[in-house]
C-alpha cells in the first residue's frame, strides 16, 4: 500500500526553517490514536523501562506517525525524498520540575564538524497534550549555526517551546540548541525523538517552491541575529545551487575588506560567521583571507574560516587540498570538511584524501570518510576507500563509512562483501549503518545480504517476560 502524498512545506515555512532552525507542526490523528499510544508508552516504561533504539518496533503504532503526510512532507522538504530514518531514536520522559541544560545532540561523539547546510534533522513528537506547564522541549531560535551559547546573554528571553495538542511535533535542524523545560504538573510527559539524514545532495527544491529567489520571512517568532548572506546561501543550496556565493560581493575597497577580515577573530561568533560568508563571495582575495584564517593559531578561527571556504566554490578547492598536509589535526579536519561540502567540485582532491586514511588521528579519518561519501566521485575510488574504512580500528570511522556509502548508492556495489561482515560488528551503529548502506546500494547482491540479515535478526515487538510465546 502506498503512502499518502506528502504535504510539502511552503516557501514561507522553508524561510522560517532556514532562519530559525525549526518548525512546530501538527498531525491530525484522532484523539483515540494518541490515548492508545500514551497508554502503551505508560505500560512499556512502567514494566520494561525505556526501549531506547527499539522504540519503533516495540510500539508498532508509531510507524503511522512517520507515514503521516505532514511528517513525510516536512522531512522531504528539508532532506529530500530519499531521507534516511536513523537507527538511533529515544523516548524522552520528563517528570522533572527543573529545566534541563542547553545542549546540541552529538553525532555519537562531539568531535565532528557541524553542518550549516541541513544534512540532518530531528523530529520531536508529543503524543499527549503538552501545555507549557508540562515541560515541552525548549528551542533557541536561530542558534543552529553557533558553537557558542552567546544567546544566553544576548537574548535570554527568546526561547520557543514545542507546546500544543497531542500530535504536535517539532522539526528541528539537528544542530540547534535545545533543552527540556520544567514539568510543573507532575504528569507523564513523553517526547519521542527520531533522527533523519539526507542521503543525496539537493539538485532542485524538494518543498512546494513557488519563488525561486531568497527573501526574508514575513516575521520571526522571536528577535534573532540576522545572517542574510548565510540564509540566502542555504536557500540556494537547498535549491540545488552549489557555491552560489562565489563572486556575489563586489569589492567595497581595501579598508572595508580589511575590516571584514579582522572580524574573523571577533569573539562574538555571529560577527565572525557574517565575515566568512562575505569573504566567500569576494573571489580569490576572499578565499586567500579565509585560507589564512584556516591556518590561524586559534582553532576556533580555523573552524569558522572552514565554513566560509565550504561555500566559496571551486576557487577554494586547490588551497584546501594543500591544507590537508598540515601538521595540525584540526586544520586537516577543517579542510577535509570544507572539501566535502564542495562535493563534486572537490573530485581532484580525492587521491589526497584517500592518503589520509593512514593518518594516526581518528577524527581525521572520521572526517575523511564522510567527505569521500559527499564528494562521491570518482565512484570506484570512493567506494574502495570507504570499504577500507569499514575495517578501521575506530568504531566511528566504521559507522561513518556505512553512512557515507548510503550517499554513494549503487556505485558502492564493491563494498557489499565488507558490509556483510560489518553486520556482525560489535558496535550497534556499525551494524545499523551497514544495513542502511545495503538498502541504499540496492543491487541484487546487496538486497540478498540485507534480507538474510533482517530475517536472522527479526525482533518480535510483543514478546515480553509476561508474554513469551502466546498469543
Amino acid at each position: 500500500m502506498s503512502r499518502p502524498t506528502p504535504v510539502l512545506l511552503t516557501d514561507e515555512q522553508m524561510r522560517t526553517f532556514i532562519t530559525e532552525g525549526f518548525l512546530i507542526l501538527q498531525t491530525d490523528f484522532p484523539e483515540s490514536f494518541h490515548l492508545a499510544l500514551t497508554d502503551q508508552l505508560n505500560h512499556v516504561y512502567e514494566h520494561e523501562g525505556n526501549p531506547g533504539n527499539n522504540l519503533l518496533p516495540r510500539i508498532r503504532e508509531l510507524q503511522k506517525v512517520f507515514d503521516h503526510p505532514v511528517v513525510t512532507g516536512a522531512l522531504t522538504s528539508v532532506l529530500g525524498p530519499n531521507y534516511m530514518l536513523h537507527a538511533h531514536r529515544h523516548g524522552h520522559y520528563n517528570a522533572s520540575p527543573v529545566a534541563g541544560g542547553w545542549h546540541k545532540d552529538s553525532y555519537w561523539g562531539y568531535k565532528r564538524m557541524r553542518n550549516h547546510h541541513p544534512w540532518w534533522a530531528m523530529i520531536m513528537y508529543f503524543p499527549q497534550d503538552t501545555p507549557v506547564e508540562l515541560g515541552p522541549t525548549g528551542i533557541m531560535p536561530g542558534t543552529q549555526n553557533y558553537e557558542s551559547r552567546t544567546f544566553e546573554t544576548n537574548n535570554p528571553e527568546g526561547e520557543a517551546v514545542a507546546s500544543g495538542k497531542a500530535g504536535t511535533f517539532a522539526l528541528i535542524h539537528y544542530d540547534i540548541w535545545h533543552r527540556s523545560t520544567p514539568n510543573l504538573l507532575g504528569r507523564h510527559r513523553y517526547m519521542l525523538k527520531f533522527e533523519f539524514m539526507r542521503t543525496a545532495a539537493p539538485q532542485a527544491p524538494s518543498w512546494n517552491c513557488r519563488e525561486t529567489e531568497w527573501k526574508r520571512p514575513a516575521s520571526f517568532s522571536t528577535p534573532i541575529v540576522e545572517h542574510e548572506a548565510m540564509w540566502k546561501e542555504t536557500w540556494n543550496w537547498l535549491s540545488g545551487r552549489l557555491g552560489s556565493l562565489a563572486g556575489a560581493f563586489a569589492s567595497g575597497g581595501a579598508e572595508a575588506f580589511h575590516a571584514t577580515v579582522a572580524k574573523l577573530e571577533d569573539p562574538y561568533e555571529p560577527n565572525a560567521l557574517d565575515a566568512v560568508y562575505e569573504l566567500a563571495g569576494r573571489g580569490p582575495e576572499g578565499v586567500e583571507a579565509l585560507m589564512r584564517g584556516l591556518l590561524h593559531d586559534h582553532v576556533k578561527v580555523s573552524r569558522t574560516a572552514a565554513y566560509g571556504l565550504a561555500v566559496a566554490g571551486a576557487e577554494a578547492v586547490a588551497p584546501l587540498e594543500r591544507a590537508l598536509g598540515s601538521e595540525r589535526d584540526e586544520t586537516v579536519v577543517h579542510a577535509a570538511y570544507a572539501l566535502g561540502e564542495l562535493r563534486h567540485l572537490s573530485a581532484q582532491a580525492v587521491p589526497s584524501l584517500i592518503k589520509l586514511l593512514d593518518h594516526p588521528s581518528a577524527p581525521v579519518r572520521q572526517t575523511v570518510a564522510e567527505t569521500l561519501g559527499m564528494i562521491g566521485t570518482p565512484a570506484d575510488h570512493v567506494a574502495s576507500a570507504l570499504t577500507r574504512c569499514l575495517q578501521d580500528e575506530d568504531a566511528q570511522v566504521r559507522f561513518i563509512a556505512g553512512l557515507a556509502l548510503c550517499r554513494v548508492g549503487s556505485a558502492g556495489e564493491a563494498a557489499v562483501p565488507q558490509l556483510a561482515k560489518a553486520l556482525d560488528d560489535d558496535n550497534r551503529y556499525v551494524r545499523a549503518h551497514a544495513a542502511e548502506a545495503l538498502h541504499y546500494i540496492g543491487t541484487d547482491s546487496a538486497k540478498d545480504v540485507l534480507i538474510r540479515f533482517l530475517l536472522n535478526s527479526r525482533w518480535c515487538p510483543t514478546t515480553t517476560p509476561q508474554s513469551t510465546f502466546y498469543p
